[in-house]
Parts: C-alpha cells; sequence; structure tokens
C-alpha cells in the first residue's frame, strides 16, 4: 500500500466531509444527542412510584403505615382518595402505579392480635416496573410485620427474638445499582456504530449514484489505498465521539472508569475497524444510498440495540435469539466496555472479546476488500 495514494483519498473525504452539513450532524449531533437521552431519560431504575391510597379504617395506625411508605424513596403518596371505585378509576386512567386499599377496622384486628389483610394493587401495564414495585411493596410489609411482631412480644412479655438468618447482601460492581453505570458504556458501542457503519454505508453507495466511481476506478489506486483513505476521516472523527462520551459519563452523570483508558481506547478502535469494514461491505454490494442506509439500520444500529445485552438481558432471549448474539459485534464490545466500566478487568480476562472483535474485522475486512476488487478496482 502507498501511503501517498491513501493520504490523498483521505484528504478528498475529509473536504467532502466539511462540506457536507448532514454528515457532520449525523457525526456529531447525534451521538452527542443520544448520550443525553440515554442517560437522562432511559432509566431502569424504579424511584418514587406513584402511589394512591385508601383509608377506610382513618385511625393513627392506619395513617402511621402511610407516613412510613412515603418516607422512603421507593414510594411517592400522591393522593388519599375516598374509595376504592376512585382508585381503580385512578388506575384505569394511568394516574398512578401502586394502590393501596387499607380496610375498616385494620388497627383493631392489629390490636386483637389477628390477621389484619391490606389490599394492594398494581399496574402491570410494564411488567418489568410491575415486578420491581411487587417487589419493594413485599418488602415494605415484611418490614412492617417485624415491628409489629416485635411490639407484640413485648406486650406479651418475651423480648426480643432473634432472627434464624441474617443475609448481608453486598452488592459488587454497582455498588447503588443504578442503571446509568452500564447504560452510559452501552451507548458508546451504538454511537460507534452510527459513525462508523451507518454513515460509510453511504459513502461508496454516493460514489456510485454520482457517477465518480468510474473516475474513481480509472485512477491508479489499489483497493486497500481506497479503502484506508475513506476510513481514516471517519476513524478518527467516532475516536473523537468516543472521547466526547466519555467525558459526558463522568462530567454529567458521574460514570468514572475503573481500568485502563488505553484498553478502552484499543477496543474502540477493534470495534471501530468492525463497523467500518461492515459498512463499506454494504455500500460496495448495494451501491445506494436509500438501500444502504435501511440495511446498515437492520443489520449495525438495531442489533446493536437490541441483540447485545445493552438494553435487554440476552439471558431471556429465545434460544435461537441467543445464538444470534453471538455475530453481533456490539455484544464483545460492550462486554470489554462493562469489564472496564464496572469490574476494573484487565486483558488476561477481556481478550477472549478483543479476539474476537479481532477476528470479526479480519473476515469483513478482507471480504470487502474483496468485493471492490471484484468491482475492478
Amino acid at each position: 500500500m502507498r501511503p501517498a495514494a491513501a493520504r490523498a483519498i483521505a484528504r478528498k473525504e475529509y473536504y467532502h466531509l466539511i462540506r457536507d452539513f448532514r454528515s457532520l450532524y449525523l457525526a456529531f449531533a447525534i451521538p452527542l444527542l443520544l448520550i443525553l437521552i440515554f442517560g437522562y431519560a432511559l432509566s431502569l431504575d424504579v424511584e418514587d412510584v406513584r402511589t394512591m391510597v385508601v383509608d377506610y379504617d382513618r385511625t393513627p395506625l392506619s395513617r402511621d403505615l402511610i407516613r412510613r411508605l412515603d418516607a422512603g424513596t421507593a414510594f411517592r403518596v400522591t393522593a388519599r382518595l375516598p374509595r376504592t371505585r376512585d382508585l381503580e378509576a385512578e388506575l384505569d386512567a394511568g394516574r398512578t402505579t401502586l394502590g393501596i386499599v387499607i380496610p375498616p377496622g385494620w388497627s383493631a384486628a392489629l390490636r386483637a392480635d389477628r390477621e389484619a389483610p391490606l389490599q394492594v394493587l398494581i399496574d402491570g401495564s410494564d411488567p418489568n416496573f410491575a415486578g420491581i414495585t411487587k417487589s419493594y411493596v413485599e418488602a415494605f410489609i415484611q418490614e412492617y410485620n417485624l415491628g409489629l411482631l416485635q411490639a407484640f412480644l413485648d406486650r406479651s412479655g418475651m423480648g426480643a427474638i432473634d432472627i434464624p438468618i441474617d443475609g448481608r447482601v453486598r452488592v459488587w460492581f454497582n455498588e447503588n445499582l443504578e442503571s446509568r453505570n452500564f447504560i452510559v458504556p452501552g451507548i458508546i458501542a451504538i454511537i460507534i456504530m452510527i459513525v462508523g457503519a451507518m454513515l460509510t454505508s453511504l459513502v461508496i453507495a454516493k460514489e456510485y449514484e454520482d457517477g465518480t466511481m468510474e473516475t474513481i476506478l480509472s485512477l491508479p489506486v489499489h483497493a486497500l489505498e481506497f479503502l484506508v483513505g475513506k476510513a481514516v476521516p471517519y476513524f478518527f472523527i467516532a475516536l473523537v465521539d468516543v472521547l466526547i462520551a466519555v467525558l459526558m459519563g463522568q462530567v454529567l452523570f458521574g460514570v468514572v472508569m475503573k481500568s485502563s483508558f488505553w484498553l478502552m481506547i484499543l477496543a474502540s478502535a477493534i470495534y471501530l475497524c468492525v463497523a467500518l469494514s461492515l459498512g463499506f461491505l454494504i455500500s460496495i454490494l448495494t451501491k445506494s444510498q436509500l438501500v444502504a442506509n435501511q440495511l446498515a439500520v437492520l443489520l449495525t444500529y438495531l442489533p446493536s440495540l437490541l441483540l447485545s445485552d445493552f438494553v435487554f438481558p440476552v439471558i431471556n432471549m429465545p434460544p435461537l435469539l441467543q445464538k444470534a448474539t453471538a455475530v453481533v459485534p456490539a455484544t464483545y464490545f460492550i462486554d470489554i466496555m462493562n469489564g472496564l466500566y464496572l469490574r476494573n478487568l484487565g486483558l488476561a480476562e477481556l481478550w477472549p472479546s478483543y479476539a474476537v472483535l479481532l477476528g470479526m474485522f479480519c473476515v469483513l475486512g478482507l471480504g470487502t476488500l474483496f468485493a471492490l476488487k471484484r468491482e475492478g478496482l
């Protein structure tokens, strides 16, 4: 490969980029917008669950239950309704997620040491949210029951009791269970695919549509020189986007990388080469910007978002889709990013994912070179 020829192609592509507002918009504005949207809007944490209460008992004990429910960060009591029918209407309208009905005589049953039922209604439209809310409510009721049990034993003169099993839970890697700690590293994979694959999928197709590909084929330029020259501007643009994403994740969301910064750069560079090769291959095979763009969305963006263990856990997918995730490059890149950001791992533990990405780059790169040579370059 002649560096001068590749440099000339890269200079041409650079001038095209700075004159094309749409390409610059896709390269910088959309990735930054994705970081802000995913960082602020996409949250899998369950907090301030909208709660409405129907208190038929109206006693100090029932009011104490409501006060304790509203005191934590998990629930937020927004209204106290007079009837169960009103609560059902609020649930139907989607104005509340959790409803609690305290029946009449509830406090009297507790004071008489009898069973005191409590009705809990949960909006199950979102199964994940409803499941977590159900767990929170059960934990709250269990804690409240322990307090009542201890008060009963004190009244009976039996004193305190020792719980047989004292479970002490310690969460590793993401101690506060904040979803943004794995969302921010995962969104970097999406950004690289947008800049590396979706943009480059239009590059060679544009040459065909503009009729300039015939001129390029007549030049003394080899396929490798052409591809390297075309890829260099997008490679550095994507690296800049990665650095901006890392900086914004740390400054805006407090997501700090625990492991080596240079291992992250190495992983991003290899993954970016995979994305560039895939984008060029799509562009060569389709020769149409419209078709290339649609195909790039189907083959790069959507699998990276849906089949990479980023938003949806792979272990919960059907067996066929679990096998399909093995060919999604973002699966291995996100595994590396989680290891670097959350687990403080090094190359000794993450080298299999690096090796798979490197193998994908070799296969896609050779396939792209072969496809370009078939075109006569």
